[in-house]
C-alpha cells in the first residue's frame, strides 16, 4: 500500500497522546501495553493496511462525528488489546490516525459486540 509514499503514525487528538505518554512512566501492564503499541506503531509505518478492515456498519456513530472517517481498521495487540485507527491518504504521504486502543472487554463493549 505504501508504494514511495511517506508513512506515518499519529494520534487522533492531544488527550489520547498523553495517556501514550503517560503509559512510559507506568509500570508492569502499564509498560507492556507501551511495549505492544510501539511494536504495532512499527508495523503501521512498515503497511498501514496490516489490520484488520472493519466493516462500516459496525463503525461507532461517535468515531463518524468526531474524526469524520472514511475507512476504520483494527490491530490486534497481545492480551486481548485493540487499536483502533484510520487511514488518511493523498499522493505524497500515507497517515495512520491513532484513535484509541482498549481491552478487548472496552472493544466489544464500544463496537456493541
Amino acid at each position: 500500500m505504501g508504494e514511495n509514499r511517506k508513512i506515518t503514525v499519529v494520534f487522533a487528538d492531544a488527550k489520547l497522546k498523553k495517556a501514550y505518554e503517560e503509559l512510559k512512566e507506568g509500570k508492569g501492564a502499564e509498560l507492556n501495553l507501551i511495549e505492544f503499541l510501539d511494536r504495532a506503531f512499527d508495523d503501521l509505518k512498515k503497511d498501514p493496511s496490516t489490520g484488520i478492515k472493519i466493516p462500516k456498519k459496525q463503525w461507532p456513530k461517535d468515531y463518524l462525528k468526531k474524526y469524520q472517517i472514511d475507512n476504520l481498521w483494527k490491530y490486534d495487540l497481545p492480551n486481548g488489546w485493540r487499536l483502533i485507527y484510520t487511514l488518511k491518504a493523498n499522493q505524497v504521504m500515507i497517515v495512520t490516525v491513532v484513535l484509541e486502543w482498549f481491552t478487548h472487554k472496552e472493544y466489544e463493549r464500544r463496537f456493541k459486540y
